[in-house]
This record gives structure tokens, sequence and C-alpha cells, in this order.
């Protein structure tokens, strides 16, 4: 049985501490320095951005995810309670340090990341058991594909379980580069209700880019509801029930980090309060667009009655297919 305490969505997957910058000018020339008018340590990892953004939509969200001994595990788990995060599942590894990413942010670039993997590398499936048992109504697991400890069987017999119980699984990947990311994945969509990759995401594991069959070929994979991303461009949406191509809401950009951790939240705030998938992706599609609004991953994230509001007032074009 459900209480107050249980955490309605459990997020699982990357957690780390980023480091980065308000827009600077151009990117440092060797033995350059720039300046920028901010440096910032912020939360950083999809699973962590999205808990967070979670929250600020007025769920209550877990995370469970790994984090090292050192400093830097200390800040990410202060300010994740800050944020209203449940910690409860976020666990300390001995054997590594905390996940750091350096994020180079060049005015009118794409951003650039240096990055070390640290405690991230050491989450396997068998972490997510305890916050299985604490009753979620979504288990959603972010950054899938670079982890490299989770094997995608016992996440797919994770997936299974909690799907046995009655809970929404929701999959979100990462993908650094080319690599054999389709293998991993074949047997986990079968046991995911709603799969969110980005167009880039999904031409690295698939060889396609276009963003309509990327959606159509994952579903034949296997996952029951699809969603390809594709930033300024909108998104197309793939289930049983619709095939839609949406566009994006116009917004000001400063910075896309966190954009598409935001769009999951708002997509899964939809699915727990039973929206139609058309009210479903228009609320993920402007809770990911308020993110870019501002520096780093949530300080710009709508609340629940702002999106709301946004959503009322600006139309979003939808074309089936």
């Amino acid at each position: 049985m459900t209480t107050e305490t249980d955490p309605v969505v459990v997020c699982a997957g990357g957690v780390v501490a980023d480091h980065t910058s308000t827009p600077i000018d151009h990117a440092p020339a060797a033995g350059e320095l720039v300046a920028a008018d901010e440096l910032l340590l912020t939360l950083g990892g999809s699973a962590c951005n999205t808990s967070v953004d979670l929250v600020r939509l007025g769920l209550r969200a877990s995370l469970c995810a790994k984090v090292g001994n050192d400093v830097f595990g200390r800040i990410v788990a202060d300010e994740l309670r800050a944020a209203g995060v449940d910690t409860r599942f976020l666990h300390i590894d001995p054997r590594h340090a905390t996940s750091q990413t350096l994020i180079v942010n060049v005015r009118g670039q794409d951003r650039r990341f240096v990055h070390s993997f640290g405690a991230n590398r050491a989450l396997v499936a068998a972490d997510l058991d305890p916050a299985l048992d604490s009753n979620p109504k979504v288990l959603y697991v972010g950054g899938y594909l670079i982890l490299p400890a989770l094997d995608p069987g016992e996440l797919a017999e994770r997936f299974r379980r909690a799907r046995s119980r009655g809970v929404t699984t929701v999959l979100d990947v990462a993908t650094p580069g080319p690599a054999d990311y389709l293998s991993k994945l074949r047997v986990l969509l079968p046991e995911t209700d709603v799969f969110l990759p980005n167009t880039d995401e999904a031409a690295l594991i698939l060889g396609e880019t276009d963003a309509t069959r990327q959606a159509l070929a994952f579903r034949d994979l296997g996952a029951r509801r699809v969603v390809v991303t594709m930033g300024g461009a909108g998104s197309v949406s793939v289930s049983d029930a619709m095939r839609v191509r949406l566009g994006a809401y116009p917004v000001e950009f400063v910075d896309g980090t966190g954009g598409g951790d935001a769009f999951d939240a708002g997509y899964i705030a939809g699915l727990v309060d039973g929206l139609d998938e058309a009210a479903t992706l228009k609320l993920a599609s402007a809770v990911g667009a308020s993110c870019v609004r501002a520096l780093g991953t949530s300080a710009g994230v709508f609340t629940r009655a702002q999106a709301d509001a946004f959503v009322a007032a600006h139309p979003l074009p939808i074309e089936s297919f």
C-alpha cells in the first residue's frame, strides 16, 4: 500500500556534478583565459535532472543512483535534498569518485563536454530493487546505454517486475558516439511503456536519420509509446492510439543543458495525472522548452501551474500521419 512518503516516481540512472558557466564569446585557445560572468556547480545527469524537475512539477520523486564518498557526492546529496528529492536510494560507492562534467558553453554554439563517469559506472540493476519496493507509479531510467554495469537482461527483469505491479516503465538513453546500442535495447524495449530518445541518439542506435522512421522502428521493437524529440524542431510520437508530429514552443534559448530531461519530467507528470496523449505531449513540450530559457539543468523549469498556463496560452502544432 502506498503511503504519503512513498515516491510517485523513482528515477534511476546517472547523477553528475556539473561545472558550467554563463555563455562565453569563444572557446579558449591554448593558454588563453576567457572570462565568464559566472561559474556554477550544479546538479546534472539524466535521472538526477528529471527527479528535480518532477519535484518542481509537484510530484514526489526519489533518485536511485550512485555517488562517491567525496565532497562532490556530499554536495550532490545536499542539493538534491534542498530541491525536495528523496535520496533514500542514493548509494555511496567507496570505489569511485562522484561523476563530474565540465561543460564549455560558447555563445551561439552547441555545448562541449569533458566528462568522468565515476560512480555511475557502478550502478547495477539490483540497486533498483529497494526503490521498486517503495510502490512508485512510474519507474524512469535515464542515461541508459552509458551505464556500463546496467545489464540489459537484468534491467528488463526489473521492468517486467515493475509492470506486473502496475508500474509504468519509462526509458531514456544517452549515446556518446558510435557503438552497438541496438543489442542492449532489443531485450528491454518490449518491457518499456514509454521510450523517449532524441533524434541524434536514435540515429546512432538505428543508422536512420529520419525521426518518423526512427519512432516507427522503435515501436516495431516493442516499446508501447515512442517519442523522438528534435529540440527546436519539435518531436514525433507513435503509439497504438496516435501517430503525430509536433512543433516546438518558441522560447528564448539560453542553455540547452537538461532540456530533454525536463521534457521527460513533463511527460511523466502527464502520465501520472492520466492526461491523454496529446495533452501529455503538450505538457512535456512546454516543460522541456522552459528549461532552455536559463543556465543550468533545472533553473528555468516551470512549476506545474506555470506549465499549464503556458500550454493554455500558446498553441502547439500537431499533425497526424
